[in-house]
This record gives C-alpha cells, structure tokens and sequence, in this order.
C-alpha cells in the first residue's frame, strides 16, 4: 500500500534509525511552514513498512527531538495502525522559528531537507522580523485550472538543471503541493503572478524622442505573468536601443548593444521580484534619446541604500519572499542581495553609466546611453552623393573603406529595414518605404550602407530576386 507522497509538510522515515535525520526534517518543516507530519515505518515512495515498537521506543523518540532540537517543542507521537502494519506518527508545531537541528539551520524544500548556509539564516532571520505576513504568500482566488502543464513541466525542469530541487515533474497538483505553490485549493498569490499573472498587473513601456516626456514615439502596454512581461520588456528594449556591429574578420559578425543586455534583464527580473504587488502603479520601460529607465512600484527599505547591496554590507531584504523564493530555484535570481552589484559590475565593464534612484513612491534602474553611439548614415551620408544607382560605391567606397574595421552601428531606420526584409525578402524599395514612412532615395541610400557591410545580400536579379539577411 502506497500513503501518500512525501510534501513540504509530511515526511516518512524507513525505521527509528534514521531519528537523527528525522529531527532535521521536523526543523526543515517547522521553519518553513510552522507544523507538519512524520512518519517512521514509511519509506519515502510512500510504502508502508511497519515498525517494530517496544515501550520505550515512543519516550526515546521523544526524548530525541527534545535533546536536539532548540527551541523545544511538545510534539504528538502515537502508534498507529497502517494496512495493518504498526507505525509512529508524530505531530508536531512551533511559532518560535527559527529552529535548529544539532545546532544547525535546515529550510524545506519540496520534500527535502537543505541545510542554510549563514547568508540564507541570516537573511531568514531578517525576513522573519521584517516581513511576517506577506502579499505573495497569501492566496488568490486563482485555481491551479489557469496555470498551463508545459509552462510548468518547463519550471521543474530549470529548477532540477539548476540544482535547487531534486524530483521530476509528476502531475500538476502535485507538483504545486510539493513546492507549497497552493493551499485549499488556491494559489498562492506568487504563483499567480509567476504563472498566469493577476488582475492590473500590467507593464507600461514607451520611447519619448527626447531627454524628456514630451514626444513619444511609440508606446506599449503587455499583460499577463512575470516571465512573460519581463520576456515582453526584455524584447522591446532590445528592438528600440542602438547595436554595434563589430567586424573582425570572421564570418559571423559580432553585434554588441549599447547597454549590457545581462543588465537589463537583471534589472527586469527585480523590479517585478521586489516590486510593491498591492499599488495600483504599473511596472515602466522608458526609452529616452539618452537613457533607459526600468522602474518599480515600491520604495526600497528604510534606512538602506543601493551602495549598501553593492558594496557587500548588508544582505538581501525581500518584499516579497515566496516569489523570490520560487525565482532563486530556477536560478532567475540569488538569495543573497547580489542584483544590483551584478548590473554596476556588467555595467562598469561595458563603460556604461548606471544610477539607482530611490523615489518616494518607487525605484528606478537608470542606464545612460552613450553620446557616441551614432548611426551609419551619420558617419558616412556626406560622401553618398546623390546617385542611388551603380554610381553609389563609388561615392561610397572611400568612406567605407575607412571604417570597415571599426564599430558599426545600426541605426533604428536600419534596423526597421532588417525587419522588413527578413519578412518579406521580396520587398521593393518603395514598400519598404511606405511601411517606414521615408522616401524610396532614402531606403536605397540605407540598403546600399548595409550591402557594403554585409549585413544584407542580395539573391538574383533586380526584378526577380530577393533580399538575405546575413
């Protein structure tokens, strides 16, 4: 007979020799949940084994968690009867957490025991008395209906490549139950947002055509959960910022972008990680001709500064502790504060200027877009002349020559070119034309750059050929 599974909340020992590891479980679970079950004469598939009892084999249990265990708590233990095989089942609870184990700090994890290093206790400690009841742990009125197999097959899997659990997917409840993820039958509000987002939980992004909120040039608004705005706000960043093209002299060319995309994505997952989940503001991407704005709903702690996390001083404070904690197992993000060190490190490489503003109702990642970052066409549109035909290389030749080695940079014209051509490889200059909305002389200017820099070549004839993207 199989009972059950072992959860978050419910483990099974083989015999009464394994009391050592028992009392490690019954710490695990407490710190985590504040009560759970344990079972001796279960193997951890759920078989039931049964369990030799003697008179004082009860008291010496007993007598093994008190001895052990600190704080001391007053557990329940009873024989009972199981397919008609004799087993213990010990009941246990506590509200003084965090407990220790022989002395040392334990944290569950699905339906296993891990050991907290001293950054993981003390940054427990801190959320402990920091952030007792919790927006993300609360439950929503979402069921695990809305929540899609593949997205959650995907999770499991990332979370055992990262090494932060250790069981393959089984079955949906399943899974959910074992990673706390619901309860009653509702998901926990961090699961909500991780999986299928909440009700005006939105991202707002925009590109203004200066350094100010005057003019905007385009303006989106996305919906839905946390790995897909952040996917969302990752991709329209990378459409509406500048990219080098580096050629070397290989045959794959090098394209680099103005700002380190590690950083943005950095600053992307932590400001819906730490972001204030009960305002009503939305997450913002702001594209400025100077710089890109990431911002978050939620003021950062009290008393505590950027340089603080970066500097290595104090440890991570969560505001929302279960998201964070179900993001660290897929390795979306560290349980040690190390975000905003990460995104000034990346960034100092790259010689990219980055702030961090402590607003009053929020905060925002500010990175500084680079003076010299200029388009191709700004280079070298002097030389064009005004033949667009054969007669363009030659006016063109010497200017491309002088700068065939250096940094090539794609203009947003360019890149809207690209765009088109990947699509439709057919396309005719006065097309591409009429969906950018500039003249046909300049589109053959821009192509013209691109061909010579082999980022497009062209298949065929004039009439009936087509466009490749390299």
């Amino acid at each position: 007979m199989k009972f059950g599974k072992e959860n978050e909340k419910l483990e099974f020992k083989k015999t009464t020799a394994e009391q050592k590891e028992a009392v490690n479980s019954i710490a695990a679970i407490l710190n985590k949940h504040g009560y759970g079950d344990l079972y001796f004469g279960i193997s951890s598939d759920g078989t039931v084994l049964g369990q030799m009892i003697s008179e004082k084999t009860l008291r010496e249990i007993s007598q093994v968690i008190s001895n052990h265990l600190e704080p001391k708590i007053y557990p329940k233990i009873t024989e009972v009867n199981i397919d008609d095989k004799t087993c213990i089942h010990v009941e246990f609870s506590g509200d003084n957490a965090p407990y220790l184990a022989f002395g040392r700090p334990y944290i569950r994890v699905a339906n296993e025991d891990k050991q907290m290093s001293s950054a993981e206790f003390e940054d427990y400690i801190l959320r402990k008395n920091t952030n007792k009841t919790s927006w993300d742990s609360a439950l929503s009125d979402k069921t695990s209906s809305v929540i899609k197999t593949i997205l959650l097959k995907d999770y499991v899997k990332r979370a055992n490549q990262a090494g932060r659990i250790s069981f393959n997917y089984t079955s949906k409840d399943d899974v959910l139950l074992r990673l706390d993820m619901i309860n009653d039958g509702k998901l926990r509000n961090a699961t909500a947002v991780l999986f299928s987002g909440v009700p005006h939980l939105d991202i707002q992004m925009a590109v203004f055509a200066t350094d100010e909120r005057i003019t905007f040039i385009d303006m989106k608004r996305d919906t839905g959960s946390v790995p897909y705005m952040v996917e969302a706000a990752e991709k329209y960043i990378r459409t509406n910022i500048r990219w080098r093209v580096v050629l070397d002299g290989s045959i794959k060319r090098k394209e680099i972008p103005e700002i380190p995309m590690d950083a943005v994505r950095e600053a992307l997952v932590n400001s819906f990680c730490h972001r204030d989940y009960t305002s009503s503001q939305n997450n913002e991407v702001t594209i400025f001709s100077n710089r890109i704005e990431i911002y978050n709903p939620g003021v950062f702690p009290e008393g505590l500064t950027p340089q603080d996390f970066i500097n290595g001083t104090e440890r991570s404070v969560k505001r929302n502790p279960l998201l964070a904690e179900f993001m660290y197992y897929v390795k979306d993000i560290e349980s040690f504060g190390t975000g905003l060190k990460r995104i000034s490190d990346v960034c100092a490489e790259a010689g990219v200027k980055v702030e961090f503003q402590l607003l009053k109702l929020g905060f925002s990642v500010v990175f500084y877009r680079s003076d010299s970052s200029v388009s191709i066409n700004e280079n070298v549109g002097d030389n064009v002349g005004d033949s667009v035909g054969d007669n363009v290389g030659d006016s063109v030749g010497d200017s491309i020559d002088n700068i065939i080695n250096e940094n090539l940079i794609i203009n947003d014209t360019q890149k809207q070119i690209i765009a088109i051509l990947r699509n439709n490889p057919k396309a005719s200059a006065a097309k591409v034309a009429s969906e950018i909305g500039i003249t046909i002389r300049s589109v053959e200017r821009n192509i013209k750059i691109l061909k010579d820099f082999k980022v497009i070549e062209r298949e065929g004839s004039a009439f009936g050929g087509r466009w490749v993207v390299v």
